[in-house]
């Protein structure tokens, strides 16, 4: 028997190629037969792996938790540029015989390896960036290109996987909002000869790791088996690191108008410490959402509800 209740959490989805984020929304709202439900950070449509997926009152995570970091792994193909930076874009440039025959495996993995830590990054025309309220893809479509500003990335690890030159596979661990598909135009760009990526996964989001990722496919059969609810994980189990309370008799009221809180309202042990984070629950184990500690005002005050 299926399950019949609205969901309220995060799953660990598997987007394969051929679909865009949007699409994986639509079909988990037809599988679920539930409307609010939010993906956290866009996939490329050719792209695969993680997608976290946020379904009712865990659906105020998606902004928290496009901020975690992402870990992806991606074919860099030297020796050719695109237009929009992926082997699915119009081709723009090759490089002659000779350019792929002068690079080295030495070369290019000093040059990989270059970009370990900061750098700026352009933000490449076939994306969601919105320039005066259109999305910058759109106006790639009609052809128009425009001013973009640098961003600061991070990229905090990088690794190479196989090289079999002209094409080259890594695993990047970045920080958000880096194009994993600029980061390759970028590489070729060093290199002197174009670069395009060839293919991405993206292996893991915060605590998401593919290897528990479920496919569409799978969904689907879970919920005719019942089960659906079993692979949720519940919006307080992303804050394990935070340390959890327990809201008095006296101060449940407040807590469930998203008040601020005394600290003699609380009881969790340990003295709070200023700005410290925690996870905020009733008596009975519900829980009421993240209060943050003001040592200042003497209280804590809410970061996020989810009753």
């Amino acid at each position: 028997m299926a399950d019949t209740f609205s969901y309220n959490g995060i799953m660990n989805v598997y987007k394969e190629a051929g679909f865009t984020s949007h699409d994986v929304i639509a079909r988990l709202r037809g599988i679920c037969k539930q409307k609010k439900i939010g993906h956290t950070g866009t996939l490329d449509p050719d792209a695969v792996g993680v997608l976290p997926v946020c379904f009712g009152s865990g659906t105020k995570l998606c902004d928290m938790l496009t901020d975690w970091d992402k870990e992806y792994v991606a074919v860099l193909r030297l020796g050719i540029t695109t237009d929009t930076q992926d082997l699915s874009g119009r081709v723009l440039s090759e490089a002659e015989q000779p350019q792929i025959e002068a690079l080295t495996e030495d070369i290019v993995r000093r040059t990989v390896m270059g970009f370990a830590g900061e750098y700026e990054q352009l933000p490449p025309m076939y994306s969601a960036l919105k320039v005066d309220g259109r999305r910058l893809y759109e106006l790639a479509r009609a052809g128009k290109e425009v001013e973009r500003k640098p961003r600061l990335v991070q990229i905090k690890e990088i690794e190479i996987l196989k090289m079999e030159l002209p094409w080259v596979k890594f695993r990047v661990q970045c920080s958000k909002g880096t194009y994993i598909r600029t980061l390759c135009h970028d590489i070729g760009e060093r290199l002197g000869c174009g670069g395009a990526m060839e293919s991405l996964t993206r292996s893991r989001v915060g605590i998401f790791r593919i290897e528990e990722a479920l496919t569409l496919d799978k969904i689907e059969k879970l919920r005719d088996e019942g089960k659906l609810s079993n692979v949720m994980i519940a919006p307080d189990k992303i804050f394990d690191d935070c340390r959890e309370v327990t809201v008095t008799q006296v101060g449940q009221k407040m807590a469930a108008n998203g008040n601020r809180l005394r600290n003699n309202f609380l009881t969790g042990g340990a003295m709070p410490i200023d700005w410290e984070q925690v996870r905020v629950y009733d008596e009975a184990g519900r829980f009421y959402g993240i209060y943050q500690y003001d040592k200042k005002a003497g209280d804590f005050k809410p970061v996020k509800m989810f009753l």
